[in-house]
């Protein structure tokens, strides 16, 4: 007698970093304590960034307060669901291998974050670029020359090799749990998912093109529902748009777009945009727009870089103020009252 076997689709780091709070507190273990704490370890590793960026204690406050209650990274923490564990997950090893990136630049520590990324949320792997151009930049344009000039090619390759290195261990281990799920390599879950293909936002498919609009629509258009009854407006399950629930964004528009840097940070951003816009849906429920959570890290380093290029204007403060506070309401109204509509 056969019997059909379900797998779950999303990759499986979330719950591997829960399996020896498993073993000490048992099957009961809660998954949104990891979230929680994920959450705080998000905070403090955007302080570092900041500390890496200004070097100054201000610095440092603003980072914190931003990585841990102005962006929807808190609702998500708060909340610990399954998607929002993985997306949380995600953008901490990438904050991660940001902050190893403009400090000890380890190549193989470097891959590693970019791996645990990975097996986290898979398109994210789309932040090689990013990591591949600190490991160029580590060499001078004139020490390359002359090394390739001498034929010594040897200290050119090992930083990339052991950047590969570093992420290939989660790389093998997704493509295994893979084959064990689907008999294939290739992280195909979500295209397996019974009756997927009857819902109506996947009227043209799992991937199109035109679903990107609808993508943008949210991640710039999408306003909060407006009542002439208490509680009088509530986020919408559909999502908000990125500049009600983190204006501070705003400062990456002044991060030197000449520096290299400051460009392939928007080019990673775009490269994981596009992928997640490519799919039907938006990514609710949800508060704001949760698929941007995978490209949050980058927006956080250019905000830093823009900052530095303006200089701490009081402007910035109170956009992280409003950015906290709207936040707030949406952890308070949706966790605690359930106030929230499509």
């Amino acid at each position: 007698m056969s019997s059909t076997v379900f797998y779950v689709v999303q990759p499986p780091l979330p719950a591997l970093l829960s399996l020896p709070f498993v073993a000490v507190f048992g099957a009961g273990f809660q998954q949104q304590i990891l979230a929680h704490l994920i959450g705080a370890g998000i905070t403090v590793v955007t302080m570092a960034i900041a500390k890496s960026i200004f070097n100054t204690r201000n610095a440092m406050v603003f980072g914190g307060i931003l990585g841990g209650f102005g962006t929807i990274m808190w609702y998500e923490a708060a909340t610990g669901s399954v998607w929002y564990l993985g997306q949380i997950t995600c953008a901490f090893f990438l904050l991660l291998g940001i902050l190893e990136s403009l400090t000890q630049k380890r190549p193989h520590i470097m891959g590693a974050f970019l791996g645990a990324a990975y097996l986290s949320r898979i398109h994210t792997i789309l932040a090689a670029p990013f990591f591949l151009y600190i490991l160029y930049q580590s060499f001078s344009r004139e020490k390359i020359f002359s090394l390739v000039k001498g034929g010594q090619w040897a200290p050119v390759l090992p930083p990339f090799i052991l950047f590969v290195l570093g992420a290939l261990p989660f790389l093998l281990f997704n493509a295994l749990y893979n084959y064990a799920r689907w008999g294939s390599p290739l992280d195909k879950g979500y295209f397996l998912i019974p009756g997927i293909y009857d819902e109506p936002w996947f009227s043209k498919g799992m991937l199109n093109i035109e679903y990107i609009p609808d993508h943008l629509s949210l991640l710039f258009l999408k306003l909060p529902k407006i009542f002439s009854h208490a509680p009088y407006i509530m986020p919408s399950w559909f999502g908000l748009a990125i500049w009600i629930t983190t204006p501070v964004f705003i400062a990456t528009l002044f991060a030197p777009i000449k520096k290299r840097l400051v460009q392939v940070s928007w080019f990673v951003s775009f490269l994981i945009f596009l992928v997640v816009a490519l799919r039907g849906g938006t990514g609710w429920t949800q508060f704001g727009y949760r698929y941007a959570v995978d490209f949050y890290p980058f927006l956080l380093l250019l905000t830093f870089l823009g900052i530095k290029r303006t200089g701490f204007k009081k402007i910035y403060w109170i956009l992280l103020l409003i950015g906290v506070t709207v936040n707030l309401w949406g952890v308070i109204w949706i966790n605690k009252f359930g106030w929230v509509e499509f």
